[in-house]
C-alpha cells in the first residue's frame, strides 16, 4: 500500500476480488484453472521479487554511493550503469526525464546545504580542469591528475595560497571524495561517477568553464585546448543510460501533468525541507500523489506527509532489509546528541513529543565529556553525520556552538519515530520504569 492508502498502480487484484479463469473448450475446467493460477502467483511473485530487489538496490545507491557491478552485470532497473575498462561497472539511480536536483530552484525549494559550498565548488571546478583533459569528450571517465595539481589549480583559481585556504580545498577534497563526485586515492584525483550524472545538454557550458580556468601555476592564463587523442582516456568506458525511467506511469499525462509529476518527486527527493503542497500541483491532487508514491516505491522510498507539506523517507521494510551505514562510533555520537539536544530539553517540557528538530543544541564541549572516544574520533564520526544530514553544527552566542539533528529526521515515517523514540528511552534511562515497559512490549 501506498502511503495515501491507495494501492499501487498495476498491483494484482485481491483474492476476494479475483476472477476465476473460465475453462477452455474441451477441457475439464479444474485442471487448467489450477495451472492458470499457479502461473499468475509464479508472475506475480517474480514481479514482486524484482521490484524489491531494485528498491534495494535503489536505498543502498542512495545511502553508501554507487553500486558496484561485476563484469557484463546489467544495471537494477531505473539506474545508470556506468562501463569500466575491464567489463566491471557502477550503477546510479537515474531521474526522471532527463530532470537534475537544480529544477529546484525554478520552485525556489533549498537543496541540501553543502559544507562551505564555495570552497567546494572550486576544489571540484579545479579537479574538473585538470581531469577532463579531453574537452572533445565527455567529462567522465577523464584521466587522473596528482592532488598537487588540483590544489595548485585551485590556488590559481583563488589567488591566495595561504595555509588556511590549503585546509579548506583538502577539506572541500575529502567531502568531494565520501559524496563520490570525486575519487582520491594514492595521491591522485579522478572524476567521480557522478560527474556521469552531468546532462549532456551541459557539457558546452562546462567546456567554456574549464577554458576559462587557469590551470596549476597559469596564474588566470587561458588554457589552450589538448589534441585529441593524446590524453590517455579509458576508451572502453562507457555510459549505458535506461530508456524511458517511469515512462509506464508517466506517458497517460499530458506535457503540463507529467511534469508537475516530476517536479514534485524531485522536490520531496531532494529538497532539505518538505514542501508545501500549494506550490506542487501533483502533491494536491490525489491521482497525480498516486503516480508518486508509485515512483518513490520502486526506489525504495515514500511519502512522508505533514501539515501541509510532504517529504519523502524510506520504506520500513525496504529499510530494514539495507541496515545502516553507520558505523559505532557515527551512532554512539548521533545518540549523544539526541539525548542532550531532543531527550533531555522534552523530559523538561521545552520539547513537544513527538518534535526530533531542536534549538537547543549539544555543546561540543559536552559531547567531548560524556563519550569515550579520542578527540580525532568523535571530530571524524561528527564530519560524517554532518555529511549525511544526521546533526546540523550551530553557532550559540559567543560560545563555540553544538550540535541539534539535521534535516534528515523530517524524512522518519511514524513508524521510524517511535522506533527512534524508543530506542532514545533505552539510551537516555535503561533502569526507568518506561524503559522496562519498552522492552517488555518487545519481547
Amino acid at each position: 500500500m501506498t502511503p495515501d492508502g491507495t494501492g499501487a498502480p498495476g498491483a494484482a487484484p485481491s483474492a476476494a476480488g479475483s476472477a476465476v479463469p473460465a475453462p477452455r473448450p474441451g477441457s475439464t475446467g479444474s485442471g487448467d484453472a489450477d495451472a492458470a493460477a499457479a502461473t499468475a502467483a509464479a508472475e506475480t511473485s517474480g514481479a514482486a521479487k524484482a521490484s524489491g530487489t531494485a528498491a534495494l538496490a535503489h536505498v543502498r545507491a542512495r545511502s553508501t554511493g554507487p553500486l558496484p557491478l561485476g563484469p557484463g552485470e546489467a544495471a537494477p532497473p531505473g539506474m545508470v550503469r556506468l562501463g569500466r575498462g575491464d567489463g566491471t561497472g557502477l550503477a546510479l539511480p537515474a531521474w526522471p526525464d532527463g530532470t537534475t536536483p537544480s529544477l529546484l530552484a525554478e520552485y525556489q525549494a533549498a537543496p541540501v546545504a553543502v559544507e562551505r559550498s564555495g570552497e567546494t565548488r572550486r576544489v571540484l571546478a579545479a579537479a574538473l580542469k585538470c581531469c577532463w583533459s579531453d574537452l572533445t569528450a565527455d567529462p567522465w571517465p577523464g584521466t587522473p591528475a596528482p592532488v598537487d595539481d588540483v590544489l595548485a589549480a585551485y590556488r590559481a583559481l583563488i589567488g591566495r595560497s595561504d595555509d588556511l585556504m590549503r585546509n579548506w580545498a583538502v577539506g572541500a577534497l575529502r567531502r568531494l571524495h565520501d559524496s563520490a563526485w570525486l575519487v582520491v586515492a594514492d595521491g591522485t584525483v579522478r572524476l567521480g561517477p557522478r560527474c556521469a550524472s552531468w546532462p549532456a545538454a551541459s557539457h558546452a557550458q562546462l567546456r567554456e568553464l574549464v577554458r576559462r580556468l587557469p590551470g596549476p601555476g597559469e596564474e588566470g592564463v587561458p588554457a589552450v585546448l589538448p589534441v585529441a587523442g593524446e590524453t590517455g582516456h579509458d576508451a572502453a568506458a562507457g555510459l549505458d543510460l535506461p530508456e524511458g525511467v517511469d515512462d509506464d506511469l508517466l506517458v497517460p499525462f499530458d506535457e503540463r501533468r507529467r511534469a508537475e509529476v516530476v517536479a514534485a518527486f524531485m522536490a520531496v527527493e531532494h529538497a532539505a525541507e518538505p514542501v508545501h503542497e500549494a506550490r506542487f500541483p501533483a502533491l494536491r491532487d490525489p491521482v497525480l500523489r498516486r503516480v508518486l508514491a508509485e515512483m518513490l516505491r520502486r526506489r525504495g522510498r515514500v511519502l512522508v506527509s505533514g501539515r501541509e507539506t510532504w517529504t519523502s523517507g524510506y520504506a520500513d521494510d525496504v529499510a530494514a532489509e539495507a541496515g545502516t551505514a553507520l558505523g559505532e562510533a557515527e551512532r554512539a555520537v548521533l545518540v549523544l546528541v539526541l539525548v542532550h539536544s531532543v531527550a533531555i530539553p522534552r523530559a523538561e517540557g521545552l520539547l513537544p513529543a513527538d518534535s526530533w528538530l531542536s534549538p537547543f543544541p549539544a555543546q561540543a564541549e559536552e559531547l567531548r565529556r560524556h563519550t569515550l572516544l579520542p578527540i580525532g574520533e568523535l571530530e571524524t564520526a561528527l564530519r560524517t553525520l554532518r555529511h549525511a544530514g544526521l546533526v546540523t553544527q550551530v553557532k550559540s552566542g559567543e560560545e563555540a556552538g553544538g550540535y541539534v539533528p539535521g534535516p534528515q529526521f523530517h524524512r522518519l515515517t511514524p513508524a521510524a519515530r517511535r522506533r527512534l523514540q524508543e530506542e532514545l528511552i533505552l539510551a537516555a534511562g535503561p533502569h526507568t520504569p518506561l524503559a522496562a515497559a519498552v522492552r517488555a512490549r518487545r519481547r
